[in-house]
């Protein structure tokens, strides 16, 4: 087992990286920008390091500064957490140069599913059903040709990331110009490249990925699956397992499926495949996330697996126990992204929180990295912390959700917890009737469903 681990992360996820290490015995290096030299990631880990200014390029992106990090403390190991670097071939191929192991999968299998035109090809080679769709868009010209043989709508996406940029939806051939020079701009400023292709849209998807788990001796499990279908511009809000429109013998079949291929391309350590849904309840790959989730939580509470530890394990050459293959999923889990956002417009808010209360009971757990006069920095994602709650089934768990979200005060900054609410007590998503544009219905006002009084007078 590793001695020390340098976290090349920050905000809650560090922190939950800093936990799993700590009950493994494990020293850690934090980095920080000058922006988060009073964050909880720095305090409670055994060491922590300055990277650069609060720019993500000159500090979190930096990889040569996140090195020289890890070489000046002596750490033998680099957890990227999500985000960031996670995702960059370069980063793991450079960490492995420099004798530091990468905690995740191989620099070629992240290359491979990193570019989501390739990789969506690659699965459909390999028997996962995918949608219709394009190679790398060339010109107007090729756009024009391939939306016509796909079938309108189609979908722009940026081949190099994912997380909503650089997506765009063309109805017809006139709004191509316009929309593929925008999707091209924001995939070249969110992953460096503004390379995009097609795929055809579907209007009322739901999104549902499968959590995998792999070794280095060619184990590899899947520990079933998270319903993330609600989701604002694309990005995902609220999350929960099991999905209730996936049955026994479908997670089974297509658990297996997932398994079958991800073994082929000889897949290590966590990772998530990505689905569409389709009103006949028909998947569709949509990518691979080659990474811890944000969502791990949901998938933690049902299996009573810890994710990030067996990471660690994973990426030291042990072996997955025995009992990961006969996974069985216990109660129902929601997570509830709490976000420093306008509840009605979703425009980021940054500030010092002067008041905080978190909830706990039973079934509950938060995942956070904020305390009462910290700063919420305007320069990163405006994720500030996660609620998590498990039930015996769907109904408890919304309904823990419900008091957790009553009992959360978070003052000083606005942030989606009263959407969260309203999102809660609304009949179509208590009763899983919903879509990826469940929000959509009812913007820009927000959910048409009441808080109570009580609740929404605490905010």
């Amino acid at each position: 087992m590793f001695r020390k681990i340098l976290i090349a992360n920050r905000g809650e996820i560090a922190l939950r990286v800093i936990c799993a290490c700590k009950e493994l015995g494990i020293r850690t290096v934090a980095v920080y920008s000058e922006a988060d030299s009073a964050a909880l990631h720095v305090r409670f880990a055994d060491e922590a390091i300055c990277i650069g200014p609060p720019r993500i390029a000159e500090s979190y992106l930096n990889i040569a500064s996140i090195i020289s990090a890890a070489e000046i403390t002596d750490a033998e190991a680099i957890h990227p957490g999500y985000g960031f670097l996670s995702e960059n071939p370069r980063f793991a191929e450079v960490c492995e140069s420099s004798k530091l192991t990468f905690i995740g999968p191989s620099p070629d299998v992240i290359r491979l599913m990193g570019d989501k035109d390739q990789a969506r090809a690659k699965m459909a080679e390999l028997g996962l059903p995918a949608l219709p769709g394009s190679g790398v868009l060339r010109s107007e010209e090729e756009a024009e040709e391939e939306a016509r043989r796909i079938g309108y709508p189609v979908i722009v996406k940026a081949a190099a990331g994912g997380g909503g940029r650089g997506m765009r939806i063309i109805r017809s051939p006139k709004e191509i110009p316009f929309i593929l020079r925008t999707a091209q701009a924001e995939a070249e400023a969110a992953f460096g490249s503004p390379a995009v292709y097609f795929e055809k849209y579907l209007s009322s998807p739901r999104h549902i990925e499968f959590q995998v788990m792999g070794d280095s001796n060619g184990k590899l499990v899947h520990l079933g699956e998270r319903e993330c279908t609600i989701q604002r511009r694309h990005q995902k809000l609220v999350e929960e397992s099991p999905s209730t429109q996936i049955d026994d013998e479908t997670r089974e079949r297509v658990g297996a499926q997932v398994v079958e291929v991800l073994t082929k391309i000889g897949y290590t350590n966590a990772g998530t495949v990505e689905f569409l849904m389709d009103e006949d309840r028909e998947l569709y790959f949509l990518e691979m996330n080659t990474r811890i989730q944000v969502e791990h939580p949901v998938t933690e509470m049902v299996t009573g697996f810890d994710l990030v530890k067996q990471q660690i394990r994973i990426a030291a050459g042990e072996r997955l126990p025995a009992e990961w293959e006969r996974v069985r999923l216990t109660g129902h889990a929601i997570e509830c992204r709490i976000c420093a956002e306008d509840p009605e417009t979703f425009i980021p808010c940054a500030g010092t929180i002067t008041g905080l209360n978190v909830p706990g009971g039973p079934g509950v757990r938060v995942d956070r990295a904020i305390y009462t006069e910290c700063v919420v920095p305007p320069y990163y994602d405006s994720l500030v912390a996660k609620l998590i709650c498990h039930g015996c089934d769907r109904s408890e768990a919304i309904h823990r959700m419900r008091r957790a979200l009553e009992m959360f005060i978070l003052e000083g900054i606005s942030t989606l917890i009263p959407l969260h609410e309203r999102i809660m007590h609304d009949p179509d998503f208590r009763a899983g009737r919903f879509n990826t544009g469940f929000l959509d219905r009812y913007a820009p006002a927000g959910l048409k469903a009441e808080v109570p009084a009580a609740s929404a007078a605490s905010r």
